[in-house]
This record gives structure tokens, sequence and C-alpha cells, in this order.
């Protein structure tokens, strides 16, 4: 019986997430310090021998997923469902600023609510749905075959949860690190979790908390 591996990483530090501004879709690259954790993974993985190397197309996943193949100048396929969630309104502002021009698409926003509609955007049921044709269907492309993913923040939140049943509106108890590795096995139905929010590759000062 043939088993999966997924090493799934959070793109590096963007100015965006330093100031708590929603990115979303919205295309913002990585800051100084994204770079460096970027490079820093690119140290940890770039020796690592992965079948296929997948990124979100948006240019805070690439910068960091490119570091990672610089070595074995291995192909990255960009897949736009690797994207964060679409935010809708909600996107291109600070919390503060959400929660006074768009008071109901924050609240939602917030709560976890499956089924409100950000305006312009996805509703978290779509978008974990998104996630989860995703990955069944990366488990039926490529059994048996060891895959990296360099993704956002909402799909690894996606991810644990759709792995370890988790519900999509339950209140968030895992972290999420910029550039942490995140590896989960599949075999016969069954997945495991051998590491989650690993990030013992970044020196002390570039190590994030959980955003």
């Amino acid at each position: 019986m043939s088993e999966t591996v997924m090493t799934l990483v959070r793109h590096g530090e963007t100015g965006w997430n330093a100031t708590g501004r929603i990115q979303g879709h919205l295309d913002i690259p990585l800051n100084a310090t994204g770079r460096a954790q970027a490079a820093a993974i690119g140290e940890r993985l770039g020796g690592e021998a992965f079948d296929t190397i997948l990124s979100s197309d948006l240019e805070r996943a690439l910068q960091t997923a490119i570091p990672i193949v610089r070595r074995s100048r291995q192909a990255i396929v960009r897949d736009v469902r690797l994207r964060e969630r679409h935010l809708g309104v909600l996107q291109g502002l600070t919390g503060e600023e959400a929660a006074l021009r768009h008071p109901e698409s924050w609240g939602a926003f917030r709560s976890r609510n499956a089924q409100a509609r950000l305006e312009g955007g996805e509703t978290l049921c779509e978008f974990s749905q998104r996630v989860v044709r995703l990955i069944e269907s990366l488990l039926s492309a490529h059994a048996g075959s060891k895959l990296l993913l360099v993704t956002h923040g909402g799909v690894l939140d996606a991810v644990y949860r759709y792995t370890t049943k988790m519900p999509i509106d339950a209140p968030r108890s895992f972290p999420i690190y910029n550039t942490s590795v995140n590896v989960l096995r599949h075999r016969g139905g069954i997945w495991t979790m051998d590491t989650w929010g690993d990030f013992s590759h970044l020196p002390e000062e570039l190590a994030m908390d959980d955003t």
C-alpha cells in the first residue's frame, strides 16, 4: 500500500503581515524578514528529494519556494488552488479599518461563520471545499509521491481541519507560523501528522509569532 507524504510550508512574512493588513488574493511580496525566512527554509528543504513542488501563484508564496529549488533547479508548479481565501471587501484593510467600514463582514470573518459570504469573496465553507478538493486531487494524481506545497495560512488551517476532522467553524487551537514545516502522511485512507508548526530552521530573530 503506497504512502503519500505532503510537506506544507506557509510563505514568509510580508509587510502587510507585519502591520496586520488583510491580504487574501492581493499580491503582496515578502519583506526583508520574509526573504530571510525564505532563505532559511531553502537551506532546510533544499536538499530533500520531492517528486513534485507546487506553489500558490501569488508572489509571496513563489518567493518562498524559489530558494528551496535553487540547488535542484526543480520546476515549481504554480497552482491557483493554493491561494489564500478570497476575503472580498476586507482585503487591503487592517482589522480596525474592517471593523469600522464593513462590520458585518468583519464579524462573520472573526466568528468563523462558515456560510456567511464576505462581499466579493468566498465563504469559509467554499474556501474549505476548494482546499479539500485540491488535496484529494493531489492524492489521486500523485499517490505514493513526496509533495511540497508552498501556500498560505488559511490553506494550512483548512488542511489541518480536514486531516484531523476538526470542524471548520471551531476556534483555532493550533499554530500557523511563517515558513513553518508541516508534514502529513496518507496511507490506506488514514492521515497521520509527522510534525506541525516546526520553525526550528529559523534563527531566533526570524522566528515569528503565530499570525
